[in-house]
């Protein structure tokens, strides 16, 4: 694990429960963002008792947080031992990738024709603050925004059902971008480039520019991490 993630006591310093959602989605949102931030090390067994001392929750939220993250492909549960972080191997990663690569060309082609002028515009902010991102060389910022672009390719499809097939896969995708990505040294460079072409295919309601693009731009994120993995 790359020496510039954040360990967990570290991040848990910055990600705090709120009061305006259930404990049980604050919890969920927290352990996510520890785990797609390096925070566990793949394999690591997580006790259940000891996060909800060190939350301050009881075991029911923390239960049902394990829950929900072995379904997005995060953790495994094992009966009586809690849960335990999932080692993603490297047909884990072509599968995921394959399965990527279906959804975000759909998602894109769907996009060029309905996308309003707020999704571009959600679209163009973002690409603005990666920009800015990458200046700060701030690495895991730059990580979560693309994330985020991607979100929004998701959203500007306007079809909830693929919304929420993006859904399930994004925690792992967000995973290996956080833990891998930034020990590549093309990763700043390319991270502008790549989406602001992106958002000018939608913008000019190109169908398959924008196609073409999405293969290249999901093609040299596997590439990237496929040398990593090896």
């Amino acid at each position: 694990m790359s020496g510039s993630l954040q360990p967990y006591d570290e991040l848990l310093s910055k990600l705090t429960l709120s009061n305006r959602r259930s404990l049980s989605e604050d919890v969920v949102d927290l352990l996510r963002a520890a785990l797609v931030r390096g925070a566990f090390e793949p394999g690591q067994h997580l006790n259940e008792a000891g996060l909800a001392e060190k939350l301050g929750v009881s075991r029911g939220p923390i239960r049902e947080a394990f829950v929900e993250l072995e379904r997005e492909g995060l953790l495994t549960l094992e009966r009586h031992r809690g849960a335990r972080v999932t080692r993603l191997s490297r047909a884990d990663i072509d599968e995921i990738y394959d399965l990527r690569k279906a959804l975000e060309r759909l998602a894109i082609e769907r996009a060029a024709e309905p996308a309003t002028d707020d999704d571009l515009s959600a679209l163009a902010d973002v690409v603005k603050r990666i920009r800015r991102a990458v200046d700060d060389a701030d690495l895991h910022s730059v990580v979560t925004l693309d994330v985020r672009f991607h979100d929004l390719i998701y959203a500007a499809a306007h079809h909830s059902r693929l919304y929420s097939s993006w859904s399930t896969l994004r925690p792992q995708i967000e995973t290996f971008l956080h833990s891998r990505s930034i020990d590549t040294t093309d990763y700043l460079e390319k991270a502008v480039p790549e989406h602001a072409a992106l958002l000018e295919a939608l913008r000019a309601r190109s169908k398959d520019e924008a196609v073409r693009l999405i293969d290249a731009h999901i093609r040299n994120s596997y590439e990237r991490l496929s040398q990593i993995s090896n």
